[in-house]
């Protein structure tokens, strides 16, 4: 019960990597606002968490996250919901599929940046003010990917977007730690998630078994795996602990 009587929001939590932080999150004792634009596959994660933690344990709320007037609405509901908000998972993200650089198109670019680097920008931006008015601390945690330190050839704006990622997590930390505010950041490998498919191009057997081959340990990442490195980053266990980028990879980034 490492975050017993916290509350936490998690965006695209609807599958995924999502899916499996908030399931660790109630499992350990935390109230979860899941969010996703799929609004019957998050419902449908609130309603296991419910089912397996009691009822209450989780919330769902609708918002697109690169806009900040829907990020305010989903601060602004887990307060009303919770009465606080004590961790914000920015778990969601996209991709365009793995393709030379030349033949991404314009609107990829503008969504990729969108949804991956100005999300956090007005999550930081709703959040932060929150915390304060709570009487300080908090956890922030961004979601990266190891493309954003051993970046790979046809997912250019991508592994850009997530370095991104990166330098922001480490350049809020310094700026909210008088705040007590703390700001780490996951670079998961590519996990079974419905984006893999995008990443690797065609998800075919043959690709799955080359793409692991890149990795040490032998596998892609689970949700699980996410979810653990999330909830040890959240907790107070990590107290003293800001500012990392911390490779959840099987070694890939070695």
């Amino acid at each position: 019960m490492r975050l017993k009587d916290k509350v936490a929001i998690i965006t695209g939590a609807g599958s995924g990597f999502g899916a499996g932080i908030a399931r660790r999150f109630a499992e350990n004792g935390c109230c979860v606002v899941v969010n996703d634009i799929n609004e019957a596959m998050g419902r449908e994660v609130v309603a296991r968490l419910n089912a397996d933690f009691g009822d209450g344990t989780a919330a769902f709320h609708s918002a697109n996250v690169s806009r900040r007037d829907h990020m305010k609405s989903l601060a602004g509901f887990t307060v009303a919901r919770f009465g606080r908000v004590d961790i914000f998972v920015n778990n969601a993200g996209v991709s365009n599929r793995n393709m030379p650089t030349l033949d991404i198109q314009e609107e990829d670019f503008d969504q990729i940046f969108n949804v991956n680097v100005r999300a956090i920008w007005h999550s930081v931006c709703e959040m932060v003010p929150v915390f304060r008015k709570q009487g300080g601390g908090g956890s922030i945690v961004n979601v990266a990917s190891t493309g954003a330190l051993r970046p790979r050839p046809g997912l250019v704006l991508y592994n850009a977007s997530k370095a991104a990622v990166v330098n922001m997590t480490k350049s809020m930390a310094i700026e909210f730690a008088p705040d007590g505010i703390r700001v780490n950041a996951l670079c998961p490998v590519a996990g079974d998630t419905p984006l893999l498919a995008t990443f690797m191009g065609e998800d075919t057997e043959e690709v799955r078994n080359r793409f692991t081959s890149s990795i040490p340990l032998g596998r892609l990442s689970t949700p699980e795996d996410i979810g653990n490195a999330a909830l040890f980053l959240s907790s107070d266990e990590a107290s003293f602990i800001t500012g990392v980028a911390l490779e959840v990879d099987g070694g890939r980034c070695v």
